[in-house]
């Protein structure tokens, strides 16, 4: 649970959440065009008169990222969660362009288009900052704004220096060596490596979720255009740290003005624990919750208690607290 801080706590619901099924497969999707490309969109099956929202993944991830919390939120939330260009399913981005800016036009184009806004907008790790992006600059497709772990600028040496590897993205030309390093590895030490990074406590990842993870990193070395995605996203995150654009990525996310969580584990290895008390206390009146013994994706490492604190977001600001022990379906109609 979160440490005191100056900013306000999250509260956790006290609904009551379907049961955790970590045997779940990952939800159906379809591809959707948008601006001429295609983008592979999860549904998941929801309660009549649920509220729409959208979730958006980090780097490197996809929408499968969201399976067991999105089964947490469906008797509340119509949820649709895309990949975006480049990883995934989806098509790679036209012109090659995977700037933090390119990945955030691409999300309000397809809310645009869908017609689905305003939407309780969740974002993880690169996801959690386009979704910060889009919510002050269009407040008008976000209901809520969630973010978990958001890849907020951070440039300290002691950070940027950790990864030798990381480093060696950022040059030119690096795409050949890193994929001759990468491949040196199998599919499943690659997701293993991943988990290990991501997890606070990678035993406590289900077979099946390994297995999952596994089967979508062979599936993503069919696509020619993966790896050139993932260096050339990196790159993009990388350089809208330095953008002075409209006060740069600090100025802009104290320019969101939409009732905001802000999620992050205590134990998260790749953006810093210490952020957040900043990321909250960027954004006028948004709560803060910090997790103990959690990673970076608090999401999957703790579905129950994040979607405790979203839905308690959700509820609070449509000004329905919902009675301990309701039941979903009881709630979803009130």
């Amino acid at each position: 649970m979160s440490p005191a801080t100056a900013e306000p706590p999250a509260r956790l619901s006290t609904a009551k959440l379907p049961a955790l099924d970590a045997t779940i497969p990952p939800w159906p999707g379809r591809i959707v065009q948008v601006a001429g490309a295609g983008v592979f969109v999860r549904t998941t099956p929801s309660a009549p008169g649920a509220e729409p929202a959208l979730f958006v993944h980090g780097l490197g991830g996809a929408s499968t990222n969201w399976t067991d919390f999105a089964g947490q939120l469906a008797p509340w939330l119509a949820i649709e969660a895309l990949d975006l260009h480049g990883f995934g399913r989806s098509s790679p981005a036209p012109g090659r362009d995977y700037t933090i800016r390119a990945h955030k036009r691409t999300v309000i184009e397809y809310l645009e288009q869908s017609g689905r806004g305003p939407v309780h907008l969740i974002g993880n790790s690169m996801g959690g900052l386009i979704s910060l992006l889009i919510a002050a600059r269009r407040p008008d497709l976000v209901r809520t704004l969630t973010v978990i772990s958001p890849a907020v600028p951070d440039l300290r040496p002691r950070r940027l220096g950790t990864d030798p590897l990381l480093a060696v993205a950022l040059l030119p030309g690096a795409a050949p060596l890193i994929r001759r390093h990468v491949r040196r590895f199998t599919a499943e030490q690659r997701a293993r490596a991943i988990i290990k990074l991501c997890f606070a406590d990678p035993a406590a990842v289900p077979p099946n979720r390994v297995a999952e993870a596994v089967d979508e990193i062979r599936t993503r070395d069919g696509m020619a255009w993966s790896l050139d995605a993932l260096i050339r996203s990196l790159r993009g995150l990388v350089a809208s740290y330095v953008s002075r654009r409209s006060g740069g990525v600090w100025g802009r996310i104290a320019q969101v003005n939409v009732p905001t969580l802000v999620v992050w584990g205590d134990r998260d290895r790749l953006v810093d624990p210490a952020l957040a008390p900043r990321v909250a206390a960027s954004i006028p009146g948004s709560r803060l919750l910090v997790l103990e013994g959690i990673g970076h994706v608090a999401q999957l490492e703790d579905p129950v208690v994040t979607a405790r604190a979203a839905l308690a977001l959700i509820e609070d600001t449509r000004g329905v607290t919902p009675a301990s022990g309701a039941t979903p379906q009881e709630d979803a109609v009130r």
